[in-house]
């Protein structure tokens, strides 16, 4: 409810009725609203017929009160339907200076007149986070806002207002409250990029889109707060007007307003945009600031030109891949774009296809570059028309220039060029065999420089077999040796021979030329039998000998072969039979019913099928031997039929069991000694067997300066006299001590097995006890070895006694140690 027009209320309140109804269900409600006047403002207050009304007090100089809580029955006694009143929102403005806490509301209900009641509110603000920004008197009832608020932070909040009685019993049910921040204008707007970048064609018609640029403004944007404005605050460069572009107010969107963009004269434009919120009032709005970078575009507006009009080359006659010439040319498009790079093609003069023109990626020069060899005897210049066009094809309404065509003349150099055989690979054809010196055929090679006099000279470069000779002024091919299909350097009845053709020129060139001599075969080869060695059974029908023929020539030169055997001896007709297969293979048979085991020589003639034929006599060694029931030959029967007799193959078996029964012999003799080994090693104890061994090493000799020195202070001395004469304690090492020897014990003539271990410890006592028995403990005397070793000095090598080594040990190794016993195994002189 609000005032329709100015009112004089000469009373403190006025009651109203309100009624309201739903045409469908025909419901109706009523109510009695009464305003309260007070002496600052006028307030609006809601109170169900026969309820219990709330007053409200919206803000700090309000006192009126809202009961929203109504009672069940009207004033009448009548029953009406329950419908909750909808508590109007509560505005707060953001950003208030206080005081605080600052009072928004009072609730109250009329049921505090009869009981005590408190008061208490709930939900986000209140109990909940963020907490205590709003706070109520729990008596009287008045709600507070405890601290400035922020609408950007939050702009509303749901409360709930509870009414309980002092033992917490709930005297009314909870009403909502909702609270509105009320927004101002505390936001500047805010660009999404501080720089935004976009691109426009040169060229482009006004009105085209360029880019559009958007700011936010953190205030309501249902209000003026939050009603954002754009407009171009300044434009570099201003070239070629100043308001090259405008901006959308509303939506952003910057578009061009004037014509004549051209990327060659002005490639981009920074354009300052400034957001303004209030609806873009400058007075009272807040603004803000972004850059936009307007890129112009390349177009294809600029045909590509020649820088000249005529380019000229050289080239040498048969060369490929080679630049002639570059054709530079001029673009003032964007570099390295489909708009700046350029397209070449040659329009006239090369019918041939002799040139192509390659275009630089990076200088973007046409290269015109030969990719078919030219020949100076047939064309001795090119005059070639090219023309020059972009990859991207020119904008709309630009025609090409004349300077995009031009001349390039070629010249052509003459070089001197190989001579050449007309016909490379030749063949001939003749038979093979004809005589030394024949003539051939005449190989003669072709020198393409017409216009050069020039001989050329014939050689051969490659003749496997040496068969053949070139003469060197006219390339005549004659024989030197007989040729011969049968030859190991006849493939597949051809000799290839190459020869060199080369000029007197400068520098001299050559060229190759192969010949290839088909031989036709003759009848110059008898043939041949295999296999020259068989063998058969002494007794026929048991098994048979098959022949093949081979002939190194060809057909017709070859089978059907004729096989016979020869009428002398007469014998060989007599023991043998042959009989023909086929062209190429025949069989040998024994004739008689027995023959003696042995090896034969059977001749077989053969003749083959040439004109004239020709025939050889071929031997065949035939072993005839006794053979068991498969037709086989036995062991013994192959032996005889190597020719040895009955005395010999008895004498060979004799050799073999006497070799056999040596070799069981001397296995038996090894494995016996192995045993009596074994058997003495188990004897003597391992802990008591201290035999001294005398190992003879080879000699090492010493280092360069060590090689003087006197052998006769090595010798055994002949006399005894030196040594009786010596200072008691000094002796050589090879000298024996003189004092009385030590009776060792006589070994028995036949020991028992049980002495020996005795025996062996008794010779073991005297031994030890025996100062002349080697080695000697004596002082060693040694040569003067020389100075400079470069091994170094051991002298800083020293022992000593002192640690935790324990050398007791050396007690139990007999009196030999005794010394080193007492100085370091700690006896019982200490």
């Amino acid at each position: 409810m609000y005032a329709a027009h100015q009112v004089q209320m000469p009373l403190k309140q006025r009651i109203l009725m309100v009624t309201a109804w739903d045409p469908q269900t025909m419901g109706r409600w009523d109510a009695i609203v009464r305003l309260l006047v007070s002496e600052k403002s006028q307030h609006n207050g809601h109170k169900p017929k026969g309820r219990k009304t709330m007053l409200g007090e919206p803000a700090q100089q309000q006192s009126d009160t809202l009961l929203p809580w109504r009672q069940h029955q009207s004033s009448n006694g009548l029953r009406r339907q329950k419908r909750d009143w909808v508590i109007p929102p509560i505005n707060v403005p953001e950003n208030s200076r206080g005081p605080f806490p600052q009072q928004l509301v009072r609730i109250r209900s009329d049921k505090d007149k009869e009981i005590h009641i408190r008061y208490s509110i709930t939900g986000v603000g209140a109990d909940q986070p963020p907490m205590e920004v709003f706070s109520i008197d729990p008596v009287s009832g008045r709600m507070y806002v405890t601290r400035p608020m922020d609408r950007e932070e939050r702009a509303s909040y749901h409360l709930r207002a509870h009414a309980v009685d002092m033992n917490g019993n709930k005297v009314e049910n909870p009403i909502d409250l909702y609270i509105y921040v009320i927004d101002m204008n505390d936001n500047r707007p805010e660009f999404i990029n501080q720089v935004y970048n976009g691109s426009v064609d040169e060229g482009s018609k006004p009105g085209t889109y360029v880019m559009t640029v958007t700011a936010n403004d953190a205030d309501d944007s249902t209000t003026a707060n939050g009603m954002v404005r754009y407009r171009i605050v300044t434009q570099t460069p201003q070239s070629p007007s100043q308001n090259m572009f405008t901006i959308n107010s509303e939506t952003g969107d910057i578009v061009t307003v004037a014509a004549g963009l051209d990327r060659e004269k002005v490639q981009q434009y920074i354009v300052i945009v400034q957001a303004t919120d209030m609806e873009g009032n400058l007075n009272y709005g807040l603004s803000n600031t972004a850059t936009a970078i307007i890129t112009v575009t390349d177009v294809n507006d600029n045909p590509p030109e020649f820088t000249t009009s005529t380019y000229s080359g050289e080239v040498p006659e048969n060369r490929v891949e080679v630049v002639v010439a570059n054709l530079t040319v001029m673009d003032r498009d964007q570099p390295h774009s489909p708009n700046w790079n350029a397209i070449y093609r040659i329009i006239s003069g090369d019918p041939s296809g002799h040139f192509t023109i390659r275009t630089d990626p990076v200088t973007n020069e046409g290269m015109v570059t030969v990719v078919k060899a030219v020949d100076y005897e047939m064309n001795r210049a090119f005059m070639l028309t090219v023309m020059v066009s972009n990859q991207a094809p020119l904008a709309s309404g630009i025609q090409m220039s004349f300077q995009s065509t031009a001349g390039v003349t070629i010249s052509v150099t003459d070089v001197n060029e190989a001579p050449y055989f007309p016909t490379n690979h030749k063949l001939i054809r003749l038979e093979e065999g004809v005589p030394m010196g024949t003539v051939l055929t005449t190989f003669s090679a072709v020198d393409p420089d017409r216009f050069m006099q020039q001989a050329v000279r014939y050689s051969k470069l490659s003749d496997p077999a040496n068969w053949l000779n070139i003469n060197a002024t006219n390339g005549q091919i004659t024989t030197a040796a007989v040729l011969d299909r049968e030859s190991d350097y006849i493939k597949n009845n051809v000799y290839e021979a190459t020869f060199l053709a080369a000029d007197n020129g400068i520098p001299p060139a050559s060229g190759t030329g192969t010949l290839q001599i088909y031989l036709i075969d003759i009848n110059d080869n008898a043939p041949e039998l295999l296999p020259k060695e068989a063998q058969i059974c002494e007794k026929p029908n048991l098994n048979v000998i098959n022949i093949t023929a081979a002939d190194a020539d060809i057909d017709p030169n070859v089978g059907p072969f004729v096989f016979e055997l020869p009428s002398v001896p007469s014998a060989v007709r007599k023991n043998w039979t042959i009989t023909r297969l086929n062209g190429d293979y025949a069989q040998l048979s024994l004739r008689i019913t027995y023959l003696e085991a042995g090896v034969y020589d059977v001749p077989i003639i053969v003749t083959d099928s040439g004109n004239p034929p020709l025939y050889n006599t071929s031997i065949i060694k035939v072993k005839v031997c006794p053979c068991d029931e498969n037709g086989d030959c036995t062991t013994i029967g192959a032996v005889a039929a190597a020719g040895l007799g009955t005395g010999a193959i008895i004498a060979i078996l004799i050799c073999i069991i006497i070799l056999l029964t040596m070799v069981l012999l001397f296995v038996v003799w090894m494995k016996r000694r192995e045993k009596e080994r074994h058997t003495k090693q188990l004897l003597i104890d391992p802990e008591d067997d201290v035999r001294d061994n005398i190992l003879k090493y080879d000699e090492e000799g010493g280092g360069e300066e060590d090689q003087d020195y006197d052998l006769s202070q090595l010798q055994q001395p002949e006399t005894m006299d030196h040594v009786l004469n010596k200072t008691p304690g000094v002796r050589r090492v090879d000298e024996r001590p003189i004092g009385a020897e030590p009776q060792y014990p006589i070994r028995p003539v036949i020991p028992h097995p049980g002495d020996i271990g005795d025996f062996i410890n008794e010779g073991l006592r005297a031994a030890d006890n025996d100062p002349t028995a080697p080695p000697y403990d004596s002082l060693l005397v040694f040569d003067y070895e020389g100075s400079g070793s470069t091994a170094g000095s051991v002298s800083s090598l020293n022992s000593s006694s002192s640690g935790d080594q324990d050398y007791d040990y050396l007690n139990d190794w007999g009196p030999r140690f005794k010394k080193l016993a007492d100085m370091y195994g700690g006896g019982e002189e200490d």
